[in-house]
């Protein structure tokens, strides 16, 4: 019986496998002359670590990694260019399957059943893992990577800084991340992110904003998004904490094929400790999160006093950005969901002057225990933002029934020691636009 080769987990997440198992060609390999003229039987196992998910929801194999070309590429190997040692043959498959598109991680196995030895024996073989964080092995395929450098967050210190967004912190730091997504269950697929994002190593989740409605920028013919934003610590450098938005957006069905499409997930980077810099793939503060409601709205009325340097407060931001569009459908997500949040029926209006404030201040939101093992410090009562509208606290916030309310909570977890996810994630390659951050958001 055979079984599943170990899991790969990066950031947390734990991939799919494809594995195509007793591929047989005669090769040439080995160290005497009679194996090299005469040839034997060899056969590989191996297995491609990849996300399968976007391929399995739209049926399409161009999303995935197809495994006639896995075999034909193993094959080509075995029965090409003579090594002394199988050790190098193996290495050069690994090399090659690496090459596929989508493939982040590979196993490979090469048997020689016929190797010239002095004891009866069954098989004589070696296995090995190669993967994207090695430099040498296609580093340009790994967001914000170049050789010789590494990204990825298993692999802390591994290549010098390049430039800011490279440092990593010498102690936790905050961050504002911004959601946004307008295809799929929108407000389920937010919540199971922020979990995920929240069990990547070095990212602690500490608070989640209302969650709003916006109409999509420049009259797309999209259906409307659902937006929030999330206030994260965080001892991972900025291009780090950026590859891991991005593998958690793929995990979620992100396609990035024709820029500005609808999309199921946005994890954009808006402001990282107060650091201003600007790079090929990633610009700090985001450039236009002083312009959008729909950051600025959930973000007001998350953290009333915050500020985004170099523009000024939030709240004041808040004011002058145009919140025509822009609605707040779940003023206590995540602690409370907001069902039927996308549909138009369920937004209120936007009020045409700033609402009085209501007599009993929500609290800021929590994510339900149940919903993410983790547990955000006591936020102190928010206010919504001078000048920005009141959330509506009619038929959109019910009063919490039994199937919302949550499970008395559970001890907050080590800081610094967060739970790990286990997911299938897609590889992390999709193409920034001038900012390092994507449509919508």
């Amino acid at each position: 019986m055979t079984t599943a080769a170990r899991p790969y987990v990066r950031d947390g997440i734990e991939f799919d496998q494809i594995a195509v198992r007793g591929i047989r060609v005669s090769g040439y390999h080995g160290v005497n002359a009679n194996e090299r003229e005469d040839g034997q039987l060899f056969l590989a196992d191996v297995v491609v670590h990849v996300n399968t998910r976007t391929a399995a929801v739209g049926d399409d194999l161009s999303r995935s990694v197809n495994y006639s070309e896995v075999a034909d590429r193993t094959a080509e190997i075995l029965a090409g260019s003579p090594f002394k040692l199988i050790e190098a043959v193996a290495e050069h498959i690994a090399r090659e399957l690496l090459e596929i598109e989508g493939a982040e991680c590979v196993d490979v196995t090469v048997h020689k059943p016929q190797a010239p030895l002095h004891v009866e024996f069954k098989d004589v073989t070696i296995t090995i893992r190669r993967d994207l964080r090695d430099g040498s092995l296609s580093a340009d395929k790994r967001i914000g990577s170049s050789a010789g450098f590494s990204d990825d967050p298993l692999d802390p210190g591994a290549g010098p800084a390049r430039d800011i967004m490279d440092e990593r912190p010498a102690q936790p730091v905050p961050a504002v991340i911004a959601l946004g997504g307008n295809l799929g269950d929108v407000e389920p697929t937010f919540r199971e992110a922020l979990a995920a994002l929240h069990r990547v190593p070095g990212v602690e989740v500490r608070a989640a904003s209302p969650l709003v409605r916006s109409v999509p920028e420049g009259g797309a013919d999209q259906p409307d998004y659902l937006n929030a934003v999330a206030r994260i610590h965080t001892s991972l450098a900025p291009r780090q904490l950026l590859a891991a938005c991005n593998g958690i957006e793929m995990l979620y069905g992100r396609d990035r094929t024709v820029p500005g499409s609808a999309r199921t997930l946005d994890l954009d980077l808006i402001t990282y400790d107060g650091v201003t810099g600007e790079s090929p793939d990633l610009t700090l503060p985001h450039p236009r999160a002083h312009l959008r409601g729909f950051v600025l709205l959930p973000w007001a009325h998350m953290e009333p006093d915050a500020t985004l340097e170099p523009y000024g407060r939030v709240a004041d931001l808040a004011r002058q950005a145009a919140f025509d569009g822009v609605t707040v459908v779940g003023p206590q997500w995540p602690h409370v969901p907001a069902p039927d949040a996308l549909s138009p029926a369920s937004a209120p209006s936007v009020p045409s002057a700033p609402a009085q404030r209501s007599a009993e201040a929500t609290p800021t939101p929590r994510l339900e225990p149940e919903v993410a093992d983790w547990q955000p410090e006591q936020p102190s009562a928010a206010s919504p933002a001078p000048g920005a509208p009141e959330p509506s606290q009619g038929e959109h916030a019910p009063e919490p029934g039994p199937e919302h309310r949550p499970s008395a909570p559970s001890a907050p977890s080590q800081p610094g020691v967060p739970r790990r996810a286990s997911f299938g994630v897609a590889r992390q390659t999709p193409p920034a636009d001038e900012s390092g951050h994507s449509g919508h958001q």
